[in-house]
């Protein structure tokens, strides 16, 4: 029986289940999904307390806990040491930004540079397929018989503001594929990582998948907080963070020297690992120094070519530690067995003739003029971001959330993201959308977006 009576007393959530099956967390577990389907538990809202859930429901301690770890790996809840364990705002919303088909609308959703790119690419295709001994890339591709292409890698990353060595170089099958490995090889399920409040979507499915649970920590000026990381190294059991420093994803802010040193310093004092995705540092200029480049031992990092060059030349390169090689070696070889020689070879032709140096140049004035379009047409609202960077992240007016405005957006013929489908855990989303500048066809389609979208904001505010 209860310790104590329930009868009028204040509680987030009540429920009410049959204990006569079995095993009763799991059926604990499941009212607990239901009761957040069905908006029984909004996002945001804080459950009770473990041991005052047991008595409520007269079960042993460890059995809510159960129920409650349950839902933290589905991404479903999420707890904080000295918070309590709420409702993700994540909960509900979708992740994967992918769909099966293109869909019928103005597309300024996906993260997608110019095509701008395309036709170079395929005048070297049809090059190389012309050369005698064609055939070997469309074999395995061997680690051995691509020193050449790891040249390539480091010439690359170098580019992208960090020095390593082709001892520290292997190929993934694109960033998504190299974060996968990543996390498979370095945490086992209910291990926690550390990263922004609002981050990249495909860390969140890859994390569901494998049962890592993502903490929140917190920004300042739209950067990871130092002092933030380090009280999460001390008090929130974390092995290790993700990181977008250059044009992060979603928000499109830069982090400081000063910040990356910061990091990567607390890193090192607390043997944490941080994976760097490097995925939009060639959008820049100059790039700044990477977050690699001050703590060289704890960073994996990663440069892959889809947001650069094509989204369809899926490889990326990866710098790794020498303690996290061999792991993370395995993993990639698990997953893929190897990566696409074809794409191997055309990339790093593709990079040591510096024709992605005019490519990357290409996409930069593309960009920039892109960008200018966008100023002009939502100068009179927050739109965060820089004339290099391929999305932004608009701020919306009054009380409207991020999935209204998307919803609202796609009902009159244009697909934008909403800050829900990239918040983690249970941080409050922004009232924003994240708008992509390149992935229009033309410029023309461009217009035509803004325009609708310019329409709806001035409706609000």
């Amino acid at each position: 029986m209860p310790i104590n009576s329930f009868e009028n007393y204040p509680m987030s959530w009540k429920p009410s289940i049959d204990k006569t099956k079995k095993p009763i967390y799991q059926v604990l577990a499941g009212q607990l999904e239901q009761d957040i389907l069905d908006g029984v538990l909004l996002p945001g809202t804080k459950l009770p307390p473990q041991r005052e859930l047991a008595d409520y429901l007269d079960l042993n301690l460890s059995t809510i806990s159960k129920a409650f770890k349950t839902c933290e790996l589905k991404g479903l809840l999420s707890a904080s040491v000295g918070s309590g364990t709420f409702v993700s705002y994540d909960a509900l919303s979708n992740a994967y930004l992918l769909e099966d088909t293109k869909p019928k609308l103005i597309e300024m959703g996906a993260t997608l540079p110019d095509n701008a790119s395309y036709e170079p690419l395929l005048l070297q295709l049809k090059s190389m397929l012309q050369e005698t001994g064609y055939e070997k890339w469309f074999g395995y591709g061997r680690a051995g018989e691509s020193l050449w292409q790891k040249d390539a890698a480091i010439k690359l990353i170098r580019r992208g503001g960090f020095e390593t060595t082709v001892d520290h170089i292997l190929f993934a099958n694109g960033g998504q594929n190299a974060i996968a490995a990543a996390l498979a090889s370095l945490c086992k399920p209910g291990d926690r990582i550390g990263a922004d409040h609002h981050t990249y979507p495909g860390l969140k499915t890859i994390a569901a998948m494998l049962s890592v649970q993502i903490v929140p920590i917190k920004s300042e000026n739209y950067e990871m907080s130092p002092t933030s990381f380090e009280y999460a190294c001390k008090n929130e059991n974390i092995k290790g963070i993700y990181l977008i420093p250059d044009y992060h994803n979603p928000t499109a802010s830069c982090m400081s020297v000063e910040n990356r040193k910061a990091i990567a310093t607390i890193a090192k004092k607390y043997n944490q690992f941080i994976i760097e995705d490097a995925t939009y540092h060639l959008h820049k200029e100059k790039p700044l120094p990477a977050i690699a480049s001050f703590a060289p031992e704890q960073v994996i990092y990663i440069a892959s070519l889809s947001k650069s060059i094509a989204p369809g030349l899926r490889l990326a390169y990866i710098a790794v530690p020498s303690q996290f090689k061999e792991p993370i070696s395995k993993a990639l070889y698990n997953l893929n067995i190897s990566v696409s020689p074809l794409l191997a070879e055309l990339a790093a032709r593709t990079i040591v003739s510096n024709q992605f140096e005019v490519l990357t140049r290409g996409h930069r004035e593309q960009t920039i003029r892109r960008n200018q379009v966008v100023n002009r047409y939502l100068a009179d609202y927050t739109c965060l971001g820089v004339e290099t960077g391929i999305f932004r992240w608009l701020l919306l007016p009054g009380k409207m959330t991020g999935a209204e405005f998307e919803t609202l957006a796609a009902q009159k013929g244009v697909q934008v993201y909403a800050a829900e489908r990239f918040v983690v855990g249970n941080s409050c989303p922004e009232r924003a959308v994240r708008l992509s500048v390149c992935a229009t066809e033309t410029l023309e389609e461009l217009e035509r977006g803004l325009m609708i979208l310019k329409r709806l904001l001035n409706d609000f505010t």
